[in-house]
C-alpha cells in the first residue's frame, strides 16, 4: 500500500510540473506575440512533413523559417508614402516653367524678344568646354523668359552662376526700365530732406572733427550701375533684384575675401568691416567681374556719337554696334589678344567708373569769402584719376603675380574650320568668352573671388640626421677583470721603470759634454 501511495504522489507531482511547464510555454512574447508551445509544435510538424537530412543540425534554420513564415503572412504589402523631398518640391515649382499660357499667340512669339538665343549660346559654350549643361541651360532660359515677362525688361541675358557653400546664385543681367532712375533719385532726395529736418529739430553739439567725404553713388544706367542684376537659387524659384552698388562697397569688397553662402541677408563678418550684407557684397563682386572680364571682338562695337566739346574731355561710356563689322578670323583671335577689347568701363580706385572731385562742395555759390579759401586749397586738390578708355585691347592688361591675365586657345585643332576662339581669364577664374564670326558671348561660372596666388603649402621637413659613426673612440668596451687590471698595472710599471733607466743613462753623457 505504501508503494502505491508513493507512486500516486509522484505522478501527481509530475502532472503538476507538466501543467506548470505547459502554462509557462503558453505565455506569449511581448515583442512577437508568439508562444513557445505553438512554435515548437509547428517546428516538429515541419520536421515530420519534410524529413530533412541531419535534422539536428538544421533545427535552428527550420525554427527561423517557421517564424519568418508567420510574419510574412501577417505583413501587409502596402507601404507608407515617404515625405516629399526637396527635389520633388523643386520639380513641382519648375513644372510651371514648361506650361504655356493659352493667351499667348504665335505671332507675338515670332517677334523680337529681349532674350538671346540661349540654346545657341549653350551650344557654343559646350564647344568651348564651359557652361551649365543642356538641361540646366534650358531651364535657365525658361526662368529668364519668366523674369522678362513678369518685370517687363527691355533686354536680359544670362550673366553666369556664382557658387556658394550652401546654395548657388544664377545671375541675370538686364537693362533698367524707363523711369527707374527717377524713382530712386526721388527716394534719395526724400531721405536727405528727412535728415535735414531731424538735424534742425534736434541740433547736436558741433565737433571740430570732419569725417572724410562720402563718394557719391553712380546713377542708375551709368558706370558700375549701368545694368540691373537679378539672382535666383534654382530655375523656377523667385528672382530677387540686387540693390545698386556704391563706391564704398566696391572698395570694401577689394579688401576682403569671403565665400558666398547662398543667402542674401547673411551678414558679412570681416575686417575691415564691409558696409552691407551678402546681397551688397554679391553686387560689388559682379561689378568687379564685369569690369574686368566682359570683352568682345575688336570692331564689333564702336564709340557712340557724342555732341559737345565738354563731353569729349570726359571718358566715353557709350558705344553702339558697328553695322560694318565683318568678323575676325578665329585663328587670329586665338593667337593675339589685341583682337579682343573691353566693352565695360574700368572701375577706378575711388570705386566709381567716373572720377569725382570730393574737394569741391556742391552748391557752394559764395564768391567773396570763398575766393581766398579756394586759392589756399588749390595745391591740396587731388589729381583726377583716369582709367583706360572703353574698347581698350586686352594686350594692354597688366599682369598680376607674374601670371598673364588671359589665356586664349581654339576649341578644336582637328576641325579648325568649325572651331571657336575661346578666352579664359586668369585673374578671375571662371570667366570665359568665345567668338565665332559675328557671334560672341561672356559667361562666368565660379566662386566670385579674384586670383590671389597659389595657396599656402607646408614646407618640406628637413632630412633626418645621420646615425653616429661607429669607431673605437665612442664604442663602449667591456670592463676588464681583476687579473687583466693587474697585468696592465705591471706592464705600465715596467714601462715607467724602463723610461727612468733611459733618462739616467742619458744624464752622464750630457755632463761629459759640458
Amino acid at each position: 500500500m505504501e508503494s502505491t501511495d508513493g507512486n500516486d504522489a509522484k505522478s501527481e507531482q509530475r502532472l503538476k510540473s507538466a501543467a506548470a511547464l505547459k502554462s509557462f510555454m503558453l505565455k506569449s512574447s511581448t515583442e512577437s506575440k508568439l508562444n513557445l508551445y505553438d512554435h515548437l509544435s509547428r517546428v516538429l510538424m515541419k520536421v515530420m512533413d519534410e524529413h530533412p537530412d541531419n535534422a539536428v543540425d538544421v533545427i535552428e534554420d527550420v525554427s527561423r523559417e517557421v517564424k519568418r513564415g508567420l510574419f510574412e503572412d501577417k505583413q501587409s504589402t502596402l507601404r507608407d508614402l515617404p515625405q516629399t523631398t526637396a527635389a520633388e518640391l523643386l520639380a513641382e515649382q519648375q513644372r510651371l516653367l514648361f506650361s504655356r499660357p493659352e493667351e499667348a499667340d504665335q505671332e507675338e512669339e515670332l517677334m523680337d524678344t529681349p532674350l538671346p538665343n540661349v540654346s545657341e549660346v549653350a551650344f557654343y559654350l559646350e564647344q568651348a568646354g564651359v557652361g551649365l549643361g543642356r538641361e540646366e541651360m534650358q531651364r535657365v532660359f525658361l526662368a529668364l523668359k519668366q523674369l522678362v515677362e513678369s518685370q517687363g525688361l527691355p533686354r536680359c541675358r544670362l550673366w553666369g552662376k556664382i557658387l556658394g557653400t550652401e546654395s548657388s546664385y544664377i545671375v541675370a543681367e538686364a537693362e533698367y526700365r524707363e523711369g527707374e532712375e527717377e524713382e530712386e533719385n526721388t527716394e534719395d532726395a526724400a531721405e536727405d530732406e528727412e535728415r535735414d529736418v531731424e538735424k534742425e529739430m534736434n541740433p547736436l553739439p558741433q565737433s571740430a572733427y570732419r569725417p572724410p567725404p562720402t563718394v557719391p553713388k553712380e546713377a542708375l544706367g551709368t558706370g558700375a550701375n549701368k545694368f540691373a542684376f537679378y539672382v535666383c537659387k534654382e530655375p523656377g524659384l523667385p528672382w530677387v533684384k540686387l540693390p545698386s552698388v556704391s563706391p564704398a562697397q566696391i572698395t570694401g569688397a577689394r579688401q576682403i575675401r569671403k565665400f558666398f553662402t547662398g543667402t542674401l541677408d547673411t551678414p558679412i563678418v570681416s575686417y575691415p568691416p564691409f558696409p552691407g550684407n551678402e546681397a551688397n557684397y554679391l553686387r560689388a563682386q559682379i561689378a568687379r567681374i564685369s569690369a574686368g572680364t566682359q570683352v568682345s571682338p575688336q570692331g564689333f562695337y564702336q564709340a557712340g556719337e557724342e555732341e559737345g566739346d565738354e563731353e569729349d574731355e570726359a571718358p566715353r561710356d557709350s558705344f553702339e554696334v558697328n553695322p560694318d563689322f565683318e568678323g575676325v578670323p578665329v585663328a587670329e583671335m586665338a593667337e593675339s589678344l589685341s583682337t579682343w577689347v573691353h566693352h565695360v568701363q574700368h572701375i577706378l580706385q575711388q570705386g566709381r567708373c567716373t572720377w569725382v572731385n570730393l574737394a569741391v562742395k556742391p552748391g557752394d555759390d559764395s564768391n567773396e569769402e570763398g575766393e581766398g579759401e579756394e586759392k589756399e586749397e588749390e595745391p591740396d586738390e587731388p589729381e583726377p584719376e583716369v582709367g583706360p578708355p572703353l574698347l581698350t585691347p586686352l594686350s594692354q592688361d597688366a599682369e598680376m603675380l607674374n601670371i598673364p591675365p588671359w589665356t586664349s586657345k581654339m576649341s578644336s585643332v582637328l576641325t579648325s574650320q568649325h572651331a571657336l576662339a575661346v578666352l579664359r581669364s586668369n585673374l578671375w577664374p571662371g570667366a570665359y568668352s568665345y567668338a565665332s564670326g559675328k557671334k560672341f558671348e561672356n559667361i562666368y561660372v565660379g566662386w566670385g573671388l579674384k586670383y590671389s596666388g597659389e595657396g599656402f603649402s607646408q614646407a618640406v621637413p628637413p632630412p633626418p640626421q645621420k646615425e653616429y659613426p661607429s669607431g673605437p673612440e665612442i664604442t663602449e668596451a667591456l670592463d676588464p677583470s681583476v687579473e687583466e687590471e693587474q697585468v696592465l698595472k705591471e706592464a705600465l710599471e715596467e714601462q715607467q721603470a724602463a723610461q727612468e733607466e733611459k733618462e739616467d743613462t742619458d744624464d752622464p753623457e750630457e755632463e761629459d759634454d759640458d
